[in-house]
């Protein structure tokens, strides 16, 4: 139970550090780190089947395709 509210503190901090950045590149990652951690949690709450693939589609695709179109563009938001 301790796991899972500190999994869940992690999260939401990644996800308001990832509202703030303004490194873009930082803050895929940080949306990345917010995918990982829910499928942690995922797999802590007994289905690994959905946490292997939020791990697989959320942390890993999604944040490919996130760093390839920041990398077409400005790095920097204004």
């Amino acid at each position: 139970m301790i796991y899972i509210s500190l999994l869940t503190v992690a999260m939401l901090g990644a996800g308001v550090a990832a509202y703030f950045l303004k490194d873009l590149i930082a803050a895929v990652v940080a949306c990345a780190a917010v995918s990982l951690i829910a499928s942690l949690l995922f797999y802590l709450l007994q289905a690994p089947d959905v946490a292997m693939a939020e791990a697989a589609i959320g942390a890993g695709l999604s944040t490919a395709v996130f760093v390839i179109a920041i990398r077409k563009t400005e790095r920097y938001e204004k």
